[in-house]
């Protein structure tokens, strides 16, 4: 039988995103409201009992109202906003953060998806961290670009419409200033820092497309791993992943410069471990499309999950 999928905030950046890679499969039912039935709260619950899964792109207030609709005990959520990252009731939906986790989807009634900042540096810390390369205590930075898009329609209006009250001529902008950014808690917990590590976001002018980097003073680590060290502990960490990869050491030596847009249109994320052993420095990278990987197609893939279906139908 066909399972019955609703997407509420069909309208919005991540939504439209989804809504495009679900539309010509057969595997699943599309099940919409009209334009004029979208902000009616009494149809929206109606259509989030009747969904076998939903999959919310909804403003953190408004997912959490979403979830308060639903009253069928066998209705199932993916939450694509920050509201329930960190809440301990719901199951972080990154497949790959550990071999016990896609489990733990298919299992679960409510799925948050991860950021895109998140899920890459989670992607490229979790697992040193676990084997002991990085101290839990130890004072990381994450430095990071996307396009545009990460910030929705009013951060894409701002840069692609003159007319815009908040229009933009900037072709790079530093944010998250404050040090409050709304991923800084989900990189803490799912990393398996004790400290919460220093996030410095950015925004570049172009659509779509992230480059995540951590730089490592590896002399200074208790262990002094070598590049090859963390390398290798990525590489077997991530083997038989579908989505995640880890750059080879061979292809890592020929790559003089990195472009955030590479691997825009797909689901994948592609880890990197650029080192210097004579210096004892190495710098962690994540590339990935910030609406695949990090928003839409990472929803495809809990729902493939979710609903026992191959994990990557659907998706490149």
């Amino acid at each position: 039988m066909t399972a019955t999928v609703f997407i509420d905030g069909e309208a919005g950046t991540t939504g439209l995103q989804i809504h495009a890679r679900l539309a010509d499969r057969k595997d699943v039912e599309l099940l919409h409201l009209s334009d004029s039935e979208r902000k009616d709260p009494q149809r929206r619950q109606a259509m989030l009992n009747r969904a076998d899964l939903s999959i919310l792109c909804l403003p953190d207030d408004a997912a959490r109202e979403a979830v308060s609709m639903i009253e069928d005990p066998d209705a199932r959520v993916i939450d694509a906003s920050t509201a329930h990252r960190v809440a301990e009731d719901w199951v972080y939906g990154m497949a790959e953060y550990d071999a016990g986790q896609t489990a733990r989807i298919a299992d679960a009634k409510r799925v948050s998806n991860p950021g895109c900042y998140p899920v890459a540096t989670i992607a490229l810390v979790h697992p040193l961290v676990e084997a002991g390369l990085i101290p839990a205590d130890w004072p990381l930075t994450i430095n990071a670009v996307s396009g545009y898009s990460g910030g929705g329609k009013g951060l894409i209006a701002a840069f692609e419409n003159a007319e815009a009250d908040n229009h933009t001529d900037d072709n790079f902008q530093l944010y998250g200033l404050t040090l409050e950014h709304k991923h800084a808690p989900e990189i803490h917990k799912y990393t398996g820092l004790t400290r919460r590590p220093l996030f410095v976001p950015s925004v570049g002018r172009y659509h779509q497309g992230m480059i995540v980097q951590v730089p490592l003073q590896l002399w200074a680590l208790p262990t002094q791993p070598t590049p090859s060290d963390l390398h290798a502990v990525l590489s077997d960490y991530y083997a038989s992943r579908r989505f995640v990869t880890v750059a080879s050491l061979a292809d890592i030596t020929e790559i003089n410069r990195l472009e955030p847009e590479a691997l825009n249109g797909t689901n994948e994320l592609r880890l990197h471990v650029f080192g210097n052993e004579e210096h004892g420095q190495a710098v962690l990278v994540g590339l990935l499309d910030n609406l695949g990987k990090g928003a839409s197609g990472m929803a495809v893939q809990n729902m493939n999950i979710m609903l026992g279906l191959p994990e990557d139908t659907g998706l490149v």
